[in-house]
Formats: C-alpha cells, sequence, structure tokens
C-alpha cells in the first residue's frame, strides 16, 4: 500500500509536472491545497466516476480556479474520462484540460470558474437547489435527494464583493449542507495579503450566521478529517472552515508570491521532488497510488444504494417520482406544445395597452401552474419586475418547498446563485432586476452564457421611457451588451404575444441563457390578425407590408414599434410603399436560414429605417450603408417618459420626417 503523502504528492507533482509542460499555470495552489483534497476526495465526496452526473452526488466547485490542475489530477486520479494524455495537454488547443475549469470541456466538473468568487456563489445555488429539491420530493425514510456541496475558496474570492452577497444570503437561508474550505495562505499575486487584506474572517463569517471552523493546519490529515465531521454534522447553519497553507509547499519558492503563477523551472521543479521524496520521473504515478486512489468500486455503490431507494420510491410514489425524473431530467411536460400554443393563440388576440413587464407577469402565471420546476426571485424589485405571480410563496431558511426567493439588493449575487441552481439541475431559474443593473450583474450574465446555462433574466425599465428616475437608470448601451455576448438570446419584445414567444422559447432554450428587456410603460398593441405565429418564433417578422417590394423597411423593436408603424401608415397615406418588421430577438432571426432572412428584410430594398431607443451601434449589421439608425448616442434625462423621448429625438414626428427624408435620398 502507497504511503498517505504518496497520494498526496500524485496530486501535486501531476499539477507542477503539466504546468511545467505548458510553461503556463498556478502551480502554488494546487501544492498548498493538496492535503485538504486528499481528505475530502478520499474520505468523503460521494461522487461516481464513471457516471459524473449522478444526481445525488455531492458537489464539488474549485472557486480559485486558478488552480485548476488541482481538480483535473483529482478527476484523473479517481477514475473520470480523463486521461495521462489530457493532463500532459494541460493548456493546449481543444484539450479537456483548459487553464480554468470548463464544465462543458471536462468530465466531473461542476462550473466553469477562474473570475474569483463566482465558484463560491455557483456552490450557494447548488446547495440551495439541493434544499428546495429535498424539502419538495424527499419522504420518510426516502431521502432522494442528499448531497452536500463542498467549495475551496482562495483570498481572493473573499476579498471579492460578490462573496459578501452570497455568503450572507446563505447564513439567512440556513444552508447547511454548504462547506467552504478557505485556503488561508496569505498571499497573492502582488505579495502578502496583509498590506490589502486583514478582515476577521472567522468574524465576517459568524456574523454571516455561518458555523466557523479553525484556522486549522491546512496539512494535517487529521485535523482536517475532524472539522469535515464536524462540518457535515451541522443542521441549521453553512460552515466555513479556515486552513492554514503554505502555498507552493515544498517548493524553493514557498510562502512566496512566486509559486502562485509561474511554472517552477526544472530545478525548483526537482529540488521540490527531493523535499517531498517523490522520485518517480514527470507523469509517473505508479499503479498502486492509481489503485488506492480509484474511486470508481465505490462511486458505482454508492449510485447503485441510490437507485435502491429510488425504485422503493417510485413504487411508494409514483406520480411524485415521476415529476421528479422529469425535472431532474431538464425535461418539459408531454404537453409542451399545447401549453404554449393555447398562450399564443390567447394573445394574439389581446388588443389592450400592456407594459411588457406585466404581459411577463401574465406569462409567468400561465406557465408557472405546469411547471413547477420554474422558481423565480427579484434583486429587491418584485413589485416593479413583476417576477412574481398568483401562487408564489417565498422560501425561508426553514421552509424551502415554496417557488421564490427575495435575493435582496444582489444583483450579481442573484445572477451567479442561478448559475448555480441551473448547474445543479431540477430547476428552471428566472430573477429580476432593472436593465440598467445588468451592469452589476454582468460577469455572472457572461459565465451564463459561456457554460449555455438555461438561466432567464427578466430585465425591466428597458429604456428612456420609464421616465424620471433618469440617465443612472436608463439603459442605454445595455442591450446592444447583451446581444453582443454569445450564446446569449436576447428578447425586446413588443407585445403580449411577442412576450409569451421569448418566454416559450426561454423555458426550452437548452443551448445558453435568455434575456428579456421589458418596459415599464404601456405599449399600444400591435394588430397581430395577419402575424403568423410561427414567424414571431423566428425572432423576426413582418408585421405591416406593403403591396409589391416595398420602397422601403423600418424595422423596430419593443416600444418604438408602435412608432415605426404610425410612421409607415403616414408614409403610405403619401403614396410610399413601406414594410414594417418586428424584430423582438435579432440573434434568433439571424439564426434562420439565409431565405427566410432575404424574404423578411430583401437585399433588393437598401432603404432601411432602424429604430431602436437604445445605443445604435449593434444595428448596422441589419442598416446597410443607405440605411439610417435612430438610437441614442448619450444618455437619457430625467423628465417624464415621453417627455425623455420627444426630447431625444423619438417623438412621432422625428419619425415620420426621418422615414422621409430616407425615401427622397436626404
Amino acid at each position: 500500500m502507497p504511503s498517505t503523502s504518496d497520494l498526496v504528492n500524485a496530486i501535486r507533482f501531476l499539477s507542477i509536472d503539466a504546468v511545467e509542460r505548458a510553461q503556463s499555470g498556478h502551480p502554488g495552489m494546487p501544492l498548498g491545497m493538496a492535503d485538504i483534497a486528499y481528505v475530502l476526495w478520499h474520505k468523503h465526496l460521494r461522487h461516481h466516476p464513471k457516471n459524473p452526473k449522478w444526481f445525488n452526488r455531492d458537489r464539488f466547485v474549485l472557486s480559485n480556479g486558478h488552480g485548476s490542475m488541482l481538480l483535473y489530477a483529482l478527476l484523473h486520479l479517481t477514475g473520470y474520462k480523463l486521461s495521462l494524455d489530457d493532463i500532459k495537454a494541460f493548456r493546449q488547443l481543444h484539450s479537456k484540460t483548459p487553464g480554468h475549469p470548463e464544465v462543458t470541456d471536462t468530465p466531473g466538473v461542476e462550473t466553469t470558474t477562474g473570475p474569483l468568487g463566482q465558484g463560491l456563489a455557483n456552490a450557494v445555488g447548488m446547495a440551495l437547489a439541493e434544499k428546495i429539491m429535498a424539502a419538495r420530493f424527499n419522504r420518510p425514510n426516502l431521502p432522494i435527494v442528499d448531497h452536500h456541496t463542498y467549495v475551496f475558496v482562495g483570498d481572493g474570492c473573499l476579498m471579492e464583493g460578490i462573496s459578501h452577497e452570497v455568503c450572507s444570503l446563505a447564513g439567512t437561508l440556513g444552508l447547511n449542507k454548504l462547506i467552504a474550505f478557505y485556503d488561508d495562505n496569505g498571499i497573492s499575486i502582488d505579495g502578502k495579503v496583509n498590506h490589502w487584506f486583514t478582515d476577521d474572517t472567522k468574524a465576517r463569517f459568524q456574523a454571516y450566521h455561518w458555523h466557523v471552523i479553525g484556522p486549522v493546519d491546512g496539512h494535517d490529515h487529521e485535523a482536517i478529517d475532524k472539522a469535515i465531521i464536524e462540518a457535515k454534522q451541522q443542521t441549521d447553519k453553512p460552515t466555513l472552515i479556515i486552513l492554514k497553507t503554505t502555498i507552493g509547499f515544498g517548493s524553493p519558492v514557498a510562502n512566496s508570491e512566486k509559486a502562485h503563477g509561474a511554472p517552477l523551472g526544472a530545478e525548483a521543479t526537482l529540488k521540490t521532488r527531493q523535499a517531498l521524496n517523490w522520485p518517480y520521473a514527470a507523469f509517473e504515478i505508479p499503479d498502486n497510488i492509481y489503485k488506492a486512489w480509484n474511486a470508481v468500486e465505490k462511486g458505482q455503490a454508492l449510485e447503485q444504494d441510490w437507485l435502491t431507494m429510488a425504485h422503493r420510491y417510485q413504487q411508494l410514489h409514483q406520480n411524485t417520482y415521476h415529476q421528479f425524473l422529469r425535472q431532474i431530467n431538464g425535461d418539459l411536460p408531454d404537453d409542451w406544445a399545447h401549453l404554449s400554443q393555447s398562450l399564443f393563440e390567447e394573445t394574439k388576440a389581446y388588443n389592450k395597452s400592456i407594459a411588457t413587464r406585466k404581459a411577463s407577469q401574465y406569462c409567468i402565471e400561465h406557465f408557472a401552474k405546469h411547471l413547477p420546476e420554474m422558481f423565480g426571485g427579484s434583486a429587491d424589485l418584485t413589485g416593479s419586475n413583476n417576477t412574481d405571480w398568483s401562487q408564489t410563496t417565498a422560501i425561508s431558511k426553514d421552509d424551502c418547498t415554496g417557488n421564490y426567493l427575495h435575493y435582496g439588493v444582489r444583483e450579481f449575487g442573484m445572477s451567479a446563485i442561478m448559475n448555480g441552481i441551473a448547474l445543479h439541475g431540477g430547476l428552471i431559474p428566472y430573477g429580476g432586476t432593472f436593465l440598467v443593473f445588468a451592469d452589476y450583474a454582468r460577469n455572472a450574465l457572461r459565465l451564463s452564457a459561456i457554460m449555455k446555462l438555461r438561466v432567464i433574466y427578466v430585465l425591466t425599465h428597458d429604456s428612456i421611457g420609464l421616465g424620471e428616475d433618469g440617465p443612472t437608470h436608463q439603459p442605454i448601451e445595455h442591450a446592444a451588451m447583451l446581444r453582443l455576448t454569445p450564446n446569449m438570446e436576447v428578447w425586446r419584445p413588443a407585445s403580449l404575444l411577442e412576450t409569451a414567444v421569448a418566454w416559450a422559447r426561454a423555458l426550452s432554450r437548452f443551448d445558453g441563457p435568455s434575456s428579456l428587456l421589458l418596459s415599464r410603460q404601456n405599449l399600444a398593441p400591435p394588430n397581430h390578425q395577419h402575424t403568423s405565429i410561427k414567424d414571431v418564433q423566428k425572432g423576426g417578422y413582418i408585421i405591416a407590408d406593403c403591396e409589391g417590394q416595398p420602397d422601403a423597411i423600418i424595422i423596430a423593436t419593443g416600444s418604438e414599434l408602435e412608432l415605426a408603424l404610425k410612421a409607415s401608415e403616414h408614409a403610405h397615406a403619401l403614396g410610399h410603399a413601406i414594410r414594417v418588421v418586428s424584430m423582438p430577438c435579432a440573434e434568433l432571426f439571424l439564426k434562420q436560414d439565409s431565405q427566410y432572412q432575404d424574404t423578411v428584410i430583401p437585399k433588393t430594398c437598401r432603404k432601411r429605417l432602424i429604430i431602436e431607443a437604445a445605443a445604435s451601434g449593434y444595428w448596422y449589421r441589419f442598416s446597410g450603408l443607405d440605411g439610417k439608425i435612430i438610437g441614442l448616442e448619450q444618455f437619457g434625462l430625467s423628465a417624464k417618459g415621453q417627455d425623455a423621448f420627444d426630447a431625444l429625438g423619438f417623438s412621432q414626428t422625428a419619425i415620420n420626417e426621418a422615414l422621409l427624408a430616407l425615401l427622397v435620398g436626404e
């Protein structure tokens, strides 16, 4: 049998050798946290390497994702489909071992991390999802949802503001199956952190209502094991284990920022081998060490025990079990087509003015009755975002059977927590804030898109039309920012029908998040009498047309569609042939075949007027050289909504004149 130190050093030297081969990476954290990782993965973590998606597995998150080789070494050693050749390809093009953990690239990786603090936030979301699913589905002696979420964090994670947002909420909600391991090595890229990070971390987390253990010697296996056992016994609080470690343990640059983010070099690597008594060549792991690390057999037994329990559950609670399976598989109900189509037909005939934020609430009401997996929330703006519905029940520390969370003023935290909920599985998270505050949440939105998660962002107060709150609350550049984000679909609907199509699309997407940009003010209902629902589902469609080829095409979104329709009527009365295109989701329109795109916006019609009360840069791809964009190149104004529109060039008169000028070539 290999010694414990041999098992730990296998992690260390796979990490060192991979970083050295790549001449890029972060060896210091894997060297320092290897002892902690050994105790957790070897003695406590419940997982199945041959089935990385087994639902009741423990979740492990590496929030300090720059130390990715620690995780890759663990996955390789325990039996995941990650070969030694994959380890050798660390940080190389198209490898399964990228520079930071990517959930889409590597089996066993639970979330994409690297931007510090967000892995911790994702872990809060996972632990929250576990608690919600357990409250809904567990039955006496049948805990079908019962696992822990473990997260490694560093000094940088705890310096990031998002850590305050999510850890405060985790304590309030009593997420007792969340256990965080704080790598308190006192070093970051710039050196010793005591010059810029002197928080009393223990007191801070106790104030958040966490159970705090330590400081513990992060190289003492018995002390680490004892701390984990204590943490797992908590019934009403998450746990932070503070572990004092040495960054770059065993190397000549130990306890120095030089160990953080650069290869050790050949000479220092040799000295580390000698210091830690590791006599093997680069990437050489003896068979007995592999055998001692392999977790496949144990994982199979754990999953089989769970499947046996699931079978008993099915026999006793057949309908609930089928609902559970549907949710964890991410499937929509069998009657989904009917559920969505019935809403489309209902909303197509709607002829009253309505704010699209209220239209969104109408759609939530319809879908949530049939989709218990919809889990809503708002960053302290529920009444403004209209994210609640008639059967909304907020969860609390003592009751997680509900379907809604008041996130408080935590836009970034909310968005990253929703990523964690989506990653966990079983729930479809949606959350609301003002569109302008997407800035606060920006990096979590970006990671939603990188990970292609089914997360729905309800972003209301979408333009200068919100009025008197003024420039600080009037989004200008935000729609363009979201549209430029790969994998994100951005909907800016102009009607109840378009909002319904947006919600149905967002709920049924499996390849990325959706952002719904919704108005505060009421919008006049466009005439959908001749609208094809199938065309609305393509993201852009002809809503008003002329006989023969158009002299000009107007493209508009959201609240500006009414201006476009009235301008077309004015021009038509003067003898011009005008087509109006509603473009609620440009990304989806651009996914259609070229024939459909050219049918809606023919290349032969070069006179195009695009209207949107937002930054105009995105729309040049549609306007062409002969087109004109009426957008915003400045921040908004504090005034009544209509006054702001008029003052910034969005009066009906200004739009009419711009169209006529385009037609006559001025």
